[in-house]
């Protein structure tokens, strides 16, 4: 059995307003990949103290600020070998890059960035140092959208023609505390777009197996002082010829976490709802359409077995999809080559970036259709 992972973390108190820091803890345990040693949890001393002696932590080990945390355990033999970002947009480079720095791989949240300049700038220095970055776009951890992603590689679509993409949320249909999400110093030029709009977006084109090279884009902010927009949607034009749509939505009442996919191609069309994860609706060309169960027979069937924990009809869901990248990113870093072209990587967070900065010019060109900005090494 391999020896645990040493990880610590950058955010994530146990006080502070969102779940994500518990979320990342435990997905970090859920296989025993992972033992967390270290921490700079939060900016305030003493919800940093109370999460460190939450967690059982070493007190020499909460530090203060991220750059000192960087610098002492990149110096200790037993150091942390990945650190794991989980803080407000605007410090997911900053951080990053100290780690990196220190050699220390890095596991950070999405967006990677606030502008594709910093996305770019972190994926080189990543590149020189030899260290792998890892995003957190853990919808792309569900087996049933590895079997997808598997289905259109292996041509069962044909050739693929529509992409359609839709996320809506309602958490903020009324005006209210949005946090740092509702700070552009914090959280960049884009609100719903940024927070849910990478997502879909990356969900699409890790399916799909293609980006967009061209959108156009309408941004729209409906409840009255906010900041940043709370609603986006897009007409897209991927590289090989095929069309889609995108809408992300942040006051849509009634929708709680309705992230839905569908992609149709000349032989069949598929369909997948991260509310419903643990299958796939397959839909050949002039037969009926068909349901694919998580570990079930069918086409691409072994596709999902990696990521699948529990037998077929026992439900998998959202902690384990999380689960799923970071072990992932532990088999890649234990030399297991397959795991790599699974993970959304630096270059994934620049393609991120990309699509956010096209959003924004043109939405800001009222709807231009707008070329994205290249992402290649």
């Amino acid at each position: 059995m391999n020896k645990p992972i040493r990880i610590g973390m950058v955010g994530g108190s146990l006080g502070s307003a969102g779940f994500m820091g518990r979320v990342h803890r435990m997905v970090q345990r859920l296989d025993g990949e992972y033992t967390l040693r270290a921490g700079c949890f939060s900016s305030r001393p003493d919800r940093n103290r109370e999460t460190g002696d939450a967690l059982a932590l070493d007190p020499t080990r909460v530090y203060a600020d991220y750059a000192r945390m960087a610098r002492a355990e990149a110096a200790r033999d037993d150091g942390i070998q990945v650190v794991s970002i989980v803080t407000p947009n605007h410090l997911h480079v900053p951080v990053a890059r100290a780690f990196v720095e220190a050699g220390i791989h890095v596991i950070c949240e999405k967006p990677m960035a606030t502008s594709l300049a910093d996305a770019r700038s972190l994926r080189d220095l990543a590149a020189r140092h030899g260290v792998a970055v890892m995003l957190t776009h853990n919808y792309s951890g569900y087996p049933a959208v590895r079997r997808a992603r598997d289905l259109v590689a292996s041509g069962a679509l044909g050739e693929l023609r529509i992409v359609q993409v839709d996320y809506a949320q309602d958490w903020l249909s009324e005006p209210g505390d949005e946090g740092w999400r509702g700070d552009p110093a914090q959280a960049g030029p884009a609100g719903a777009l940024g927070d849910i709009g990478t997502h879909a977006y990356q969900l699409a084109t890790y399916v799909a197996g293609c980006t967009a090279t061209e959108l156009s884009a309408d941004l729209h902010t409906f409840v009255p002082g906010r900041r940043l927009d709370d609603y986006a949607q897009a007409m897209l034009r991927f590289a090989g010829g095929a069309r889609g749509r995108l809408s992300v939505s942040q006051v849509s009442p009634g929708n709680n976490n309705r992230l839905q996919l569908a992609l149709y191609g000349t032989k069949a069309g598929l369909q997948f709802d991260q509310e419903s994860p643990d299958s796939l609706l397959f839909s050949p060309l002039g037969e009926p359409a068909r349901r694919l169960d998580r570990g079930g027979p069918g086409p691409a069937g072994a596709a999902d077995q990696r990521a699948s924990r529990i037998p077929a009809g026992h439900p998998e869901g959202y902690l384990e999809a999380f689960a799923q990248l970071y072990r992932d990113f532990a088999a890649m870093l234990r030399g297991d080559d397959a795991a790599v072209a699974l993970l959304p990587d630096a270059t994934t967070g620049c393609e991120g970036m990309a699509f956010v900065e096209a959003m924004l010019a043109s939405h800001r060109a009222e709807g231009r259709w707008t070329p994205l900005p290249a992402v290649a090494v």
